[in-house]
């Protein structure tokens, strides 16, 4: 079910009406629609995975509370491991399988060693990558002590399924989004009308730019042997366009459709394409995921300290799995690695000078950008 189409509209228009007019005043039926909205929402796109995302939602709040519970670092530790093993396998084996047998196979025959094999047709769960991620946080955030885990399970699991966040982000925190969820929601005139213009520019931005810009970038690279060179370059600067509104054309409609229900979330970009380098574009563009590897990736690998070499490996990584993240395909890996020799050439020609790729401030207040 598409953000842009008549479907979600009459889905979205009929869970408001009844959430504000008819449901009771209370958090727990709140939360508890909520969630059975989301799980259709969910299962409009494929029901047997409903499954997964329960088994999802189960496994990091029961590991929540053993970690928080646990006597011990080493049982605390085992049970961290458990909860991230398991979902980077799961994430592994549904959206990397085939990539990862691809790759061996290739490697195999580079040493002379000729094999066929064995790919297995799997279908990518829609937002695994964003309720993984949502998991993922919050148990490294306990394990942290950076706050303690909810014993409301329904409060967790609409901080994992939330409908508006399972298509396309953004990554929330739970420390930002799970206060809001264990508290009653009250109707707020403004905060309608807040969501209701932000749903309506991200509309404006994937269906009316990004849309129309996808026309014009499909003929150019379908007929990239016979265009001209100056026609090319437009085609690469229409695709620009073409996936800056498309991708947070969405983010915009999630935050929206978040408002109409007293839930602000993260803002996702923030002009990215009127920043001055590398840098400060990273700072701007998929604010959520970006902080969400420098949070969970890159400062545990050292961040910005210790030698050159250090520093630049740990960009390099996480460059590298953002590539990855964007899909199991080494186009996507070149990309990080692209961006990866991007950002060190701009860092090192300014003397050095590592700035760890931190977004600016949570901002909560919505932002037509």
């Amino acid at each position: 079910m598409l953000f842009h189409t008549f479907k979600f509209a009459f889905f979205l228009v009929a869970t408001f009406s009844f959430f504000w007019f008819v449901l009771p005043k209370k958090t727990v039926f709140q939360n508890a629609f909520l969630i059975l909205v989301s799980y259709i929402f969910y299962g409009f796109w494929d029901y047997r995975f409903l499954l997964l995302l329960s088994f999802s939602t189960a496994l990091d709040f029961y590991t929540g509370l053993k970690i928080h519970n646990a006597k011990t670092d080493l049982t605390r530790k085992t049970w961290l491991w458990i909860s991230i093993s398991i979902n980077l396998g799961l994430l592994g084996f549904f959206k990397y399988f085939n990539f990862f047998i691809e790759g061996f196979s290739s490697l195999l025959n580079l040493i002379g060693i000729d094999q066929n094999p064995a790919y297995i047709q799997i279908i990518l769960p829609v937002g695994i990558s964003f309720y993984t991620f949502h998991g993922i946080s919050y148990v490294i955030d306990i394990y942290y002590k950076r706050f303690e885990p909810t014993k409301d399970i329904l409060a967790y699991g609409l901080f994992v399924s939330f409908f508006p966040l399972l298509v396309a982000g953004p990554i929330e925190r739970a420390g930002h989004l799970l206060p809001q969820l264990t508290r009653l929601r009250v109707f707020k005139y403004v905060d309608g009308i807040k969501g209701l213009k932000q749903i309506l520019w991200g509309l404006f931005k994937k269906m009316v730019i990004a849309d129309n810009c996808q026309v014009l970038v499909d003929y150019t690279f379908a007929n990239h042997n016979t265009l001209p060179a100056s026609a090319l370059v437009l085609g690469a600067v229409f695709f620009s366009f073409q996936i800056y509104c498309d991708f947070s054309g969405y983010s915009d409609i999630a935050i929206g459709v978040g408002n109409l229900f007293g839930i602000s979330f993260l803002r996702n970009f923030s002009y990215p394409y009127f920043t001055k380098n590398i840098v400060d574009f990273w700072k701007s563009w998929h604010i959520s995921l970006t902080s969400w590897f420098k949070d969970y990736v890159f400062i545990p690998l050292g961040g910005s300290r210790g030698t050159w070499l250090n520093k630049s490996r740990n960009v390099l990584i996480i460059f590298l799995i953002s590539g990855l993240w964007h899909g199991a395909n080494w186009t996507f890996v070149f990309w990080g690695l692209l961006n990866a020799l991007f950002f060190l050439v701009y860092t090192s020609v300014n003397a050095f000078n590592f700035r760890p790729i931190t977004p600016p401030p949570h901002q909560v207040e919505i932002g037509l950008d």
